[in-house]
């Protein structure tokens, strides 16, 4: 059995990808790395509403940045989240 702390993890982590817009997020950052204003853009949102979505998955470690200037430029934490994207599409695919 796991320890309850890591499965208070696991929880969590799967509640942050129960969302229709971070896992949008992910699948754009999967092909490249984006700032901000791109991400927006592309799923017509508002950079507000983005920066509260790219925090949560930061602090799921989901995602990381960096900085270049005033803009910062978001990219998938690791091959990880990769992995467990991929997972999850062979799951639902699977008929």
């Amino acid at each position: 059995m796991l320890p309850d702390t890591t499965i208070l993890q696991l929880v969590e982590t799967f509640k942050i990808l129960g969302d229709a817009t971070r896992i949008k997020i992910l699948c754009i950052l999967a092909q490249q790395e984006m700032c901000v204003c791109d991400i927006a853009e592309t799923l017509a949102m508002g950079q507000s509403a983005i920066s509260h979505q790219l925090r949560v998955l930061r602090s799921a470690r989901l995602v990381k940045y960096r900085r270049e200037g005033k803009a910062a430029w978001y990219s998938l934490d690791d091959d990880h989240v990769v992995d467990l994207m991929k997972r999850g599409l062979e799951h639902v695919s699977h008929t």
